[in-house]
């Protein structure tokens, strides 16, 4: 069975909105668009590229996947990241894209989130890793289908924006398998899921 890893930026209270750029997600009126690059360093790159090394596939929503497709789907920079988002097997989960053809390597997964992506994850193949797609990330958790967390907590706080969980979530236990501070204060910690005890 394939592992689901959740790669999520977010502040110290909780925002995971519009993280990349200004124009990135307005919703709600949100005005902090664009709060992560200025904390990239070297030890953040370097965290980023160990995680782009293994194998896998991703899997996205929509508004994330229509972002990232206009941003790296036409990226010429030679950028090892974009490199590496355009080679990869995207599973777009979606009630309403009727294709997914604007990006190379993009698989439409049709229907209820939950039931579309316990079916891809039962199948064989590469580990998943799902990047921003906070509504998805939220229905896989509350499913139990989320096997490990990578947060890149910056230490800032918005007060306002989407936040990674909006309302209650159910109790999951999660040990803490790695932390790395960057030399710009974010602690990126990985959480693999406690599997119950025989």
């Amino acid at each position: 069975m394939r592992s689901i890893t959740a790669i999520m930026f977010t502040t110290l209270d909780g925002v995971v909105q519009g993280l990349g750029r200004p124009d990135e997600d307005t919703r709600g009126g949100f005005t902090h668009g664009g709060w992560r690059p200025r904390y990239n360093d070297d030890i953040m790159g370097a965290e980023m590229a160990r995680g782009m090394a293994a194998p896998g596939d991703m899997l996205l929503g929509r508004r994330t996947w229509e972002d990232f497709a206009r941003v790296w789907g036409r990226a010429t920079d030679g950028n090892p990241f974009s490199a590496h988002m355009n080679a990869a097997t995207k599973y777009v989960v979606s009630q309403t894209l009727t294709n997914v053809d604007d990006w190379q390597n993009s698989i439409l997964l049709r229907g209820d989130a939950v039931q579309t992506v316990a079916e891809l994850k039962a199948r064989p193949g590469g580990d998943l890793s799902i990047n921003g797609s906070a509504s998805l990330v939220r229905a896989l958790h509350a499913a139990g289908l989320i096997d490990h967390y990578t947060l890149l907590i910056h230490p800032l706080t918005l007060g306002s924006g989407t936040k990674l969980f909006d309302g209650p979530a159910p109790l999951r236990e999660f040990d803490l398998t790695g932390c790395v501070t960057t030399g710009t204060g974010v602690i990126i910690a990985n959480y693999s899921l406690k599997r119950a005890r025989a």
